[in-house]
């Protein structure tokens, strides 16, 4: 077994798929409209097979309630702080800025992208 994707519903897909491609760098790899069900998924990921994100648009619901059961998702970083200003460059929303974890020594950071979801930047020690 294997993570094929994560999926986020979000509100408005156009400025997801924007901040997730032209912010976090990730590519549109594919995007499929279904009329019946007035929904429309778009998948992206870094081009690398791994893991993708599905962003669901749902045509009639403009906004969710993220609840309190999500918690993040979670990309590597070659360093946090410079991708922390190049959000912040690109009109991005860092939350929480890179630093050493609480308790620990991992440089985490968060952003958030057009619908509030939280992504965690960890810097790779490698």
């Amino acid at each position: 077994m294997k993570i094929l994707h994560t999926m986020l519903r979000v509100g408005n897909l156009d400025k997801s798929i924007a901040f997730y491609t032209e912010v976090l760098g990730m590519q549109l790899i594919r995007r499929q409209d279904y009329e019946g069900g007035r929904f429309t998924l778009a998948f992206l990921g870094f081009g690398d097979g791994g893991a993708e994100l599905e962003l669901t648009h749902n045509w009639d619901t403009s906004s969710y309630e993220l609840g309190t059961g999500y918690g993040h998702v979670a990309l590597a970083v070659p360093d946090a702080y410079a991708a922390c200003d190049a959000v912040i460059a690109k009109g991005g929303k860092v939350s929480r800025p890179a630093g050493p974890m609480m308790h620990g020594t991992t440089v985490i950071a968060f952003v958030e992208d057009p619908d509030g979801y939280k992504i965690e930047l960890i810097q790779d020690k490698h």
